[in-house]
C-alpha cells in the first residue's frame, strides 16, 4: 500500500476531487485547509492570486492510502487536475504504508 500526500492549490480542490470520484479504485481521500511556504513565498513570490500572511499561504493538502496498482494513475489524475502552470501549484508525494487497521474491527489491512 502507498500513502499520497498532496499540496494544491485551494480553488483547484473541486477539478482534483472530480477527477478522484471518477476513479473506479479510488477508496478516498482526506481534505485538510494549510498554510505554509515554498521557495517564492516571502522572498519573490510570482504567484499573485494567493492571500500571503506572515510570509505563508494558504493551500490544501489532500492525504489517501491506496493499492501499489493505482498510485500512478492517482498521481496522474491530481496532477493533471491541480496544474496551472504557475509557481505554487503545489507538490505531490508517495510514501510506503507498512500497515493499516481498521479502528471499529481491529482488521488489519493489506488492499484498500
Amino acid at each position: 500500500m502507498k500513502e499520497i500526500k498532496a499540496i494544491i492549490r485551494q480553488y483547484t480542490l473541486d477539478a482534483v476531487l472530480d477527477a478522484l470520484h471518477a476513479h473506479p479504485e479510488f477508496p478516498g481521500v482526506t481534505v485538510s485547509s494549510v498554510r505554509g511556504f515554498g521557495r517564492t513565498v516571502g522572498r519573490n513570490d510570482t504567484g499573485g492570486d494567493r492571500p500571503v500572511q506572515y510570509g505563508t499561504v494558504e493551500m490544501t493538502k489532500l492525504e489517501c492510502v491506496l493499492n501499489d496498482d493505482d498510485v500512478n494513475d492517482v498521481v496522474d489524475l491530481i496532477q493533471r487536475a491541480a496544474h496551472t502552470g504557475r509557481i505554487g501549484d503545489g507538490k505531490i508525494i508517495v510514501y510506503d504504508v507498512e500497515s493499516a487497521m481498521k479502528i471499529r474491527t481491529g482488521e488489519r489491512i493489506n488492499r484498500i
